[in-house]
């Protein structure tokens, strides 16, 4: 698998497993029911169940929220999801992990590249992550769940960041953890980057059309000719 360099020209993120390691939050918090099992199965074998549970609920909670949104459902849920973190349903005091490597990769792609965020999260916990980790400034362009009358995996938001950012949405690089992201790249035009740092798996992302595969989302620094 290979991606055509040469029509980059933007470059679209997603939030959960992509920057924020989300997954890892959602396995601490497992991990505190299984706690009375340590003793009989350990605590690596609890990790991993804890993990493959995480793992499960993503490609069943893509499915709900893609027929949520064919319905024309999904900016009412994104809406109850952004008024239960304002009320603090869900918040914890470290609400967000960033990824190891993230804001080198960013500061170095914004000196080349316009950056958007595509997140299919309410407005309000979009831009918490961005203000706790002041990344905002990268960004050009930010669509969350509540942006577009479609959210991923419809081509809704990378066509209106493409147009934030002033450049068709072929030449923009869409970079993923899940088939969503990648579905919502492909339907644009775009190219797209699978990434297994977070929910997604290897095959999964494969059969989705993903152009390329990376184990972790700051290694597109590896691939990109990136100005110093």
């Amino acid at each position: 698998m290979e991606i055509e360099l040469n029509r980059i020209e933007a470059i679209c993120f997603d939030v959960d497993g992509t920057l924020s390691d989300t997954d890892d939050q959602f396995v601490m918090q497992l991990l505190r029911f299984f706690t009375p099992l340590r003793y009989f199965m350990g605590d690596q074998l609890i990790k991993t169940i804890a993990r493959k549970l995480v793992m499960m609920t993503e490609g069943p909670g893509n499915w709900v929220y893609s027929l949520a949104d064919k319905f024309g459902m999904d900016d009412k849920i994104v809406a109850i999801g952004d008024r239960l973190y304002q009320m603090g349903i869900g918040e914890t005091t470290q609400p967000f992990i960033l990824m190891d490597g993230i804001r080198e990769m960013l500061a170095r792609l914004s000196q080349q590249y316009p950056l958007s965020i595509i997140s299919a999260r309410g407005q309000k916990s979009t831009f918490r992550f961005l203000f706790q980790f002041e990344l905002l400034p990268y960004f050009k362009a930010v669509a969350t769940g509540q942006t577009c009358a479609h959210t991923k995996p419809y081509p809704d938001p990378v066509r209106w960041a493409a147009d934030q950012m002033g450049v068709e949405p072929a030449s923009c690089l869409m970079i993923g953890d899940t088939v969503v992201d990648i579905r919502c790249g492909k339907s644009a035009g775009a190219q797209t980057v699978g990434v297994l740092c977070g929910f997604g798996e290897k095959k999964e992302l494969e059969r989705a059309g993903a152009d390329l595969i990376l184990q972790n989302t700051s290694d597109i620094l590896n691939v990109l000719t990136v100005k110093q």
